[in-house]
Parts: structure tokens; C-alpha cells; sequence
């Protein structure tokens, strides 16, 4: 079998490395653990990480094992990385509850204790040059936030003596952190072992790839707010358009990280060009969706995206919206109907697309910022479909 290094190689995974060559060595050797932390901040996942679960799936296929680890304790601090101001407390109600289960690794631990014993090994003039807190010296870093690194390399280190897991893996804006576990790993088996020199590496770190758009932006983010894999709390439909309209210079990465088609066709469909590229935002779309929720789901995303977009149909699974028909006979306004679908974030978002030319009701644009819709707006229907720009459509239902 090829070895998994050489796998997320080719497809864009890798950013960084601990120790490059002896670490596709150990995946090519052996069948190692490897963990992956996840801080429970809210109750579902998102599209950011994703890219991590993929590459937890390809390890997987590898023989790999993989242990996902829900950070009780680290999401009550909050990783200071790229941040620019300290996380919102959270409860720990909240926490397990996002957790689902979760079951608390610190919770019975004695905290000098665990400054005593792992506290010594880090160094605060080593910790001040991490990017990640260099970022929030200018704006101030608190005591609290400081440990976020301890407590991570805490967990890389108690997995490592627990279950034998040797790979820490993480998005690179996590690269700190992950150093930080594989040195304390180190350290301890040298304290544990004085004058005697270390055999091999006891751990190694990976990280990957950040999603970005063109600009540097984070990809998973649309004016709605993130893009979760909850259906409930983004549709199918939703979360396969999200791809659909993908930038063109994104396809093929985002199709060799999120997709397990064949690196070949990966490479075919990414040099497609101009009008012919919007194929490979369907095969990208379709193939996400398919993997988050299920065949079934993808098709009918599928097919209700190509109804509204090429025929200007109406389908079941498009995003949509109920007023009160009551609200027809003194008219409602058009701005309050773009903000609460969220096609538009405030009401002078609303106006300016509007007052602008982007915004069509059933394929009639509307340049009027005071327009009402009313009954003679419907023509007899009891819905009408709402366009913002090109690719943001809403069907807006009246009971």
C-alpha cells in the first residue's frame, strides 16, 4: 500500500513538519496513532474542519487510528492563535454539551501540580517568540489565555503515554502548539532517562494546509455566518451551493483536499477554464455534499440547484421563507424581506444592492429601495423568488 505521507503530499494536506523524512518513514513502517484536538465553541462542526477530518480519513484508509479529541479545558481558554481579542468564557454546561459526551480529561486535576510537573519544561522568552502570542502581546495576553499551549501539549503528552499516539496533527495556525507537545514528549523521555540518548523520536507534529480564499480570508464563511456540517443548521442545499460557487482559482485544491477523487481527474478538472470550470464546481459540490450528507442529499441538492439556476424553476430544497399573508395588504418592504432571508446583512446593505441593480423579484429587478411587495407583486401565486446578484436565490412563501 502507498504510503499516507506521500498521499496527503500530493493532494495539499502538508505545511509543516516536525521531522519530514523520519515522519513518512514511521507512516510507511508502521501503524501509528495519531490524534487531532477539536475545541467544542459551538454544537456542530464547520467546513473548517473538515479539511482535517479528511485528512483523519485518509490516514484512516491507511490503517491508521485516529483519536479525536474534544478539548474541555483548552476550549475554555481559548487558543490565542490569529485572535485578536480573549474568547468569550463559556460555561462548562455549554462545553459538554457541544462536546457531546465529552468526557473531562483535567476535570479531577490539581493545577500546581500540573505547573510543577509540566510548567518547567516550557520556557515564557521561548513561548513570547510563538506567533500566535506575539500577535496578542500588542493588545494584551492574559495569564489564562498563556496556557492554552500547556495545556495542548498536556494532551499530546498524556496520549502519548496512555495509548502510544505519536503524530499530533492540526491546521498550521496550530504549528506552535504542536511543537510545544512533541518538545515536552522529548524532554520527558530524556528526564526519564538521564545520559542516555533517545533511540528515535518519541513524536512527531503535521499540519496542513489552511483553506483560504484568494484574498487570505479563511474559507467557511458566508453572510449567514459559518458553514456547518449540521444539516440543521445549514441545509444540504445551502452547504452544496456554498461549493457550487467556489472561486475558480480555489476548484482544484479545494477538489484535491475535500474530495477522494483520483489526483489525475483532480488535475483535469482543475485546468478547465472560463465557463467550462463551472463543471468542476458541480463535481466539487456534489462530491462535498456527498461525503457530509450522504448520496441522496447531494442529488437533490444537485437537482434543485440546477432548476433555479438554469431554468429559473422552483425547487423544494432551495432555502426559503414564510411571512404572514396578512402582511401583503399594507405592502412589505423589500429591504426587511432581503435582511431577514440574510440575503443582505443590515438595512443600508439592503439599499445599496437594491438602489445598485442586484436585486430581482421573479426576474424583474427592483431598483426602488421603498418597494412593497403586495398582492399584484405575487400575480395570483403564493410565493415569488427573490435573487441577490447572480448565484443567491430565496423563494419567499405567503400563508
Amino acid at each position: 500500500m502507498e504510503n499516507v505521507y506521500d498521499v496527503l503530499k500530493e493532494r495539499g494536506f502538508i505545511a509543516q513538519t516536525t521531522h519530514d523524512e523520519q515522519l513518512r518513514d514511521l507512516l510507511g513502517r508502521e501503524k501509528v496513532k495519531f490524534y487531532i484536538g477539536f475545541d467544542a465553541t459551538a454544537d456542530s462542526l464547520t467546513v473548517g474542519h473538515f479539511l482535517t477530518i479528511m485528512a483523519m480519513m485518509h490516514m484512516q484508509q491507511h490503517g491508521h487510528t485516529p483519536i479525536a479529541l474534544i478539548g474541555g479545558g483548552t476550549t475554555m481558554i481559548g487558543d490565542p492563535s490569529g485572535k485578536s481579542d480573549m474568547r468569550s468564557m463559556m460555561t462548562r454546561e455549554t462545553i459538554d454539551y457541544n462536546a457531546n459526551r465529552f468526557k473531562e480529561q483535567l476535570s479531577q486535576l490539581n493545577y500546581v501540580e500540573f505547573l510543577r510537573e509540566i510548567g518547567v519544561h516550557f520556557s515564557v522568552n521561548r513561548m513570547l517568540t510563538a506567533e500566535c502570542y506575539k500577535q496578542r502581546m500588542e493588545n494584551g495576553l492574559t495569564f489564562f489565555e498563556f496556557n492554552y499551549m500547556l495545556m495542548q501539549a498536556y494532551d499530546f503528552y498524556k496520549l502519548n503515554q496512555m495509548y502510544g499516539c505519536k503524530v499530533e496533527m492540526g491546521g498550521d495556525d496550530q504549528w506552535s502548539n504542536i511543537l510545544a507537545g512533541a518538545d515536552l514528549i522529548r524532554r520527558k523521555e530524556v528526564a526519564a532517562h538521564p545520559g542516555e540518548t533517545l533511540a528515535k523520536d518519541p513524536a512527531f507534529g503535521l499540519t496542513f494546509t489552511l483553506l483560504t480564499t484568494s484574498d487570505g480570508k479563511k474559507m467557511g464563511k458566508t453572510m449567514k455566518g459559518a458553514v456547518w456540517l449540521d444539516p440543521e443548521k445549514t441545509s444540504p442545499y445551502e452547504f452544496y451551493q456554498y461549493w457550487r460557487n467556489t472561486e475558480d482559482a480555489n476548484v482544484e485544491k479545494c477538489l484535491g483536499l475535500l474530495t477522494f477523487l483520483p489526483m489525475e481527474e483532480v488535475r483535469r478538472l482543475g485546468a478547465l477554464k472560463d465557463a467550462e470550470i463551472n463543471k468542476a464546481k458541480e463535481v466539487l459540490a456534489y462530491e462535498i455534499t456527498k461525503i457530509v450528507h450522504g448520496e441522496e442529499e447531494a442529488k437533490k441538492a444537485q437537482e434543485a440547484a440546477r432548476a433555479v439556476f438554469a431554468g429559473g424553476g422552483v425547487s423544494a430544497d432551495m432555502p426559503s421563507i414564510t411571512f404572514a399573508k396578512s402582511e401583503l395588504a399594507e405592502g412589505l418592504g423589500l429591504l426587511k424581506v432581503l435582511v431577514e432571508t440574510k440575503l443582505c446583512t443590515t438595512n443600508g446593505d439592503a439599499r445599496r444592492n437594491v438602489t445598485q441593480g442586484g436585486v430581482s423579484i421573479n426576474d424583474e429587478r427592483i431598483t426602488d429601495p421603498f418597494y412593497k411587495i403586495t398582492e399584484e407583486t405575487l400575480k395570483g401565486e403564493d410565493y415569488l423568488i427573490l435573487k441577490k446578484g447572480k448565484k443567491n436565490f430565496y423563494k419567499v412563501s405567503f400563508e
